[in-house]
This record gives C-alpha cells, structure tokens and sequence, in this order.
C-alpha cells in the first residue's frame, strides 16, 4: 500500500518535497539527497511524520 510522505530538509527543516513509498516493503525512514531553495545547496532530506 502506497503512502504520501513529505519530506524536509535536513538543516533548515523546510518540507519542500513531497513523494509516495509502499510501506509494507520499506518500513524504515526515507533520507535522500535533493536540492533545497532555502539553503540553495544539495542537502540530506529525511521522511516526516
């Protein structure tokens, strides 16, 4: 079963992304790297409640 997830950024905590992941396959937390508008770098993104 597919969820919506938001993600954000890591060391400003703006949620900037948001994306849909099957969780009976992939329990644990999500963390990518992907672009921030507020920092204006690439940062570590984590999944958010």
């Amino acid at each position: 079963m597919n969820k919506k997830i938001t993600l954000a950024c890591a060391i400003c905590s703006s949620r900037n992304y948001t994306t849909s992941k099957n969780v009976s396959t992939k329990p644990v937390r999500m963390e990518v790297r992907k672009y921030c508008k507020t920092c204006g770098k690439h940062t570590l993104h984590r999944e958010t409640k």
